[in-house]
């Protein structure tokens, strides 16, 4: 069995977190900061349904590995915030992806439509520089790669439905 799902995982989680540390916000329209690197949290949740796929529960070790590594290499203020948020929208993801029986790219959206949100007000919050604007702004480029993910697998369900 591989683990690329897995070593990808937590490598997102350490990257994002380390580029949350390094790479400056973005002033948007009426004084909104964003995050560009919630860009990149969008692949974490799906990433995270993949890996599931290849662990089962045990994803939520992968995750607290992904956690530790960024105390050590990312600002841990950040990474503490960071680990809240991911611990509650990642369980929020994980009950989606584990209790809804769909099909595999209707868990992927549902479970990334719940969990995006919510990582996005938490860490927002937790760091000090939330707005609704913000929040939005953020929690929607985190859904830009879940919805290209969705579509994708999507489309390849269905051709395997007509060559069946």
């Amino acid at each position: 069995m591989t683990y690329r799902f897995t070593a990808l995982y937590i490598a997102l989680i350490v990257a994002v977190n380390y580029g949350f540390s390094v790479v400056p916000l973005v002033e948007l329209p009426g004084g909104v900061m964003w995050p560009p690197m919630s860009l990149l949290v969008g692949f974490v949740f799906i990433v995270r349904d993949f890996a599931q796929r290849e662990i089962g529960h045990r994803v939520l070790l992968a995750m607290a590995v992904g956690v530790g590594l960024s105390y050590i290499m990312a600002d841990p203020y950040v990474a503490m915030w960071s680990a809240i948020a991911f611990l509650v929208s990642e369980l929020a993801d994980w009950a989606v992806y584990t209790f809804t029986k769909r099909p595999m790219s209707e868990r992927v959206v549902y479970s990334s439509i719940l969990s995006a949100p919510l990582d996005s007000a938490v860490f927002l919050i937790g760091l000090g520089i939330a707005t609704p604007v913000g929040i939005a702004a953020m929690s929607a480029s985190k859904l830009l790669g879940a919805i290209a993910v969705w579509w994708m697998m999507k489309r390849r369900e269905q051709q395997a439905e007509l060559s069946a």
